[in-house]
């Protein structure tokens, strides 16, 4: 179902779940105590999601190679860092009923498949699947296959956006994951991936052609683009925009490392818990 460039995706149910579970765990985790920063992140975290999926965006991401960009960069560093910063581990657990909680719990600490996820939490294998992930998607094959196939478009999404979890939890460490990355290394950690968006953005600035065959071959794209200022536009997306995330909390991390801030305020929303 869709209403002028709008449109109703399976994400938005998650979406709900998720907002709903958080609001029903905030009232038991605050206890009464306010946390509207978080809270705010939080819904803006699960805002992006729906401005990605279920707005025009996704509509005229199959006509415009930029638009498809900045999609990708809002389910990369925009949404799951805002997600995590609201803290919603501990609230959306709380959100389920008790009997569920410990009936998971309990399933939880006795199976033996949680080993290979806590392994690929670690600081390395993150962030080595998050980049590799978002290199595989864009190279031209794998590319062309998510705009002729919904599935796996589907996928790839979810996939951007779970391994964009599983990056930003090691950099804004809101819990319970171990081992917790000193200042420095994050700094590094944050670098490390914004160095791999922007060769990426410098293969596609730079390319005298067209890379993606199904963009190449669209006749007439909204605002008359050829299909090699397309390709340019996206590769600014992905070095300006797609860096915004990065580089802010680089400046934050560096100004939290120097001893600026060692003691946050509870309540306040921080690139870190520590």
């Amino acid at each position: 179902m869709s209403w002028h460039g709008w449109s109703v995706q399976p994400s938005l149910l998650y979406v709900a779940i998720g907002g709903l579970l958080y609001w029903l765990g905030d009232r038991k985790y605050s206890g009464g105590r306010q946390e509207p920063l978080r809270v705010l992140s939080f819904a803006c975290g699960l805002l992006t999601i729906v401005l990605a999926l279920d707005s025009p965006i996704d509509g005229y991401s199959e006509q415009l190679f930029w638009v498809h960009m900045a999609q990708h960069i809002l389910l990369l560093t925009v949404a799951p860092p805002l997600i995590l910063l609201g803290e919603p581990w501990p609230r959306m657990w709380l959100g389920l009923p008790a009997r569920w909680r410990a009936a998971t719990g309990r399933a939880l600490a006795q199976a033996g498949w949680t080993a290979p996820i806590r392994a690929i939490a670690r600081p390395i294998p993150a962030f080595v699947i998050y980049n590799v992930n978002i290199v595989v998607w864009h190279l031209p094959a794998a590319y062309d296959l998510t705009l002729t196939h919904g599935w796996i478009h589907d996928a790839e999404h979810a996939l951007f956006f779970f391994t964009g979890l599983l990056f930003w939890a090691r950099v804004i460490d809101p819990g319970p994951l171990r081992p917790r990355l000193v200042w420095p290394t994050r700094l590094g950690y944050v670098v490390g991936a914004m160095i791999v968006g922007w060769v990426l953005a410098i293969v596609l600035a730079f390319e005298p052609h067209a890379i993606y065959p199904f963009y190449a071959h669209i006749a007439h794209r909204p605002g008359g683009l050829t299909a090699h200022a397309d390709q340019t536009i996206a590769a600014g997306i992905m070095w300006v925009p797609g860096s915004a995330a990065y580089g802010i909390t680089f400046l934050t991390g560096l100004y939290r490392w120097l001893g600026t801030d060692d003691q946050p305020r509870r309540g306040t929303p921080t690139l870190t818990t520590s």
